[in-house]
């Protein structure tokens, strides 16, 4: 299977998945008409930058890892199992610390029959897992939602190994007026997200002080980085 064919299959599995889940999974994968309008309404995206950003970070994942991954936090799973169902010789394990988010998560990989993957229960500032336990560590949409992020960086650079990926995105201010008004004013006092937040600059300076190779990009007020420890 060509490049261009598997990402045609993960996004339909996308569009399929987010029509079926919450509004969250709606909005993120831009799969219905309410959706993509409150995604854009916040963070601006077209349907071409909703997918550019899942593409730059998903594709951070090599198409034959077979190694050991750990992805934290899970969420619901929409966008991660289409791809885990393309991984059948890695290793992988979903942590979150909320139940319902696992129980969302596990009811997508039972949708692909997924058989290599795992969840557990757990929080991102004391990962249950011995140091440098994973070949790869992928954290989406969750770093600027913990309330202890120097403890979560620190974690999550601890449980990779030596010339192991971690991979991922988070919200990064003083890019978008209109995202930097909705995080202030909605998602924070929703509880959704915590500051401080990170600029490109400073998570760029951040993840270069713990890991050899850096890169950070971004698509508006979304930040993407793969680094190699």
């Amino acid at each position: 299977m060509d490049t261009e064919q598997r990402k045609n299959e993960i996004k339909d599995a996308y569009l399929e998945l987010g029509r079926a889940g919450t509004m969250y999974d709606q909005m993120i994968t831009y799969s219905t008409k309410l959706g993509g309008y409150l995604n854009k309404m916040v963070w601006g995206f077209t349907r071409e930058e909703n997918d550019q950003w899942l593409t730059k970070a998903l594709g951070a994942i090599p198409a034959d890892f077979s190694g050991r991954l750990l992805e934290v936090p899970v969420g619901t799973g929409v966008l991660t199992m289409p791809v885990y169902q393309r991984l059948p010789d890695a290793e992988i394990i979903c942590m979150d610390y909320s139940e319902n988010m696992m129980k969302n998560a596990e009811s997508k990989a039972g949708t692909f029959h997924l058989e290599n993957v795992t969840f557990r229960q757990g929080d991102v500032g004391e990962i249950p897992y011995e140091d440098e336990s994973f070949d790869l560590v992928l954290t989406l949409n969750g770093l600027h939602a913990f309330p202890d992020k120097e403890a979560a960086f620190r974690e999550l650079c601890r449980v990779l190994r030596p010339g192991g990926i971690f991979c991922g995105t988070l919200y990064i201010r003083g890019e978008t007026e209109k995202t930097d008004w909705w995080i202030r004013n909605v998602h924070e006092k929703k509880g959704f997200f915590t500051p401080p937040y990170e600029t490109k600059e400073s998570l760029k300076e951040r993840l270069e002080a713990q890991y050899s190779s850096v890169e950070v990009d971004s698509v508006r007020s979304l930040g993407i980085f793969r680094c190699i420890k």
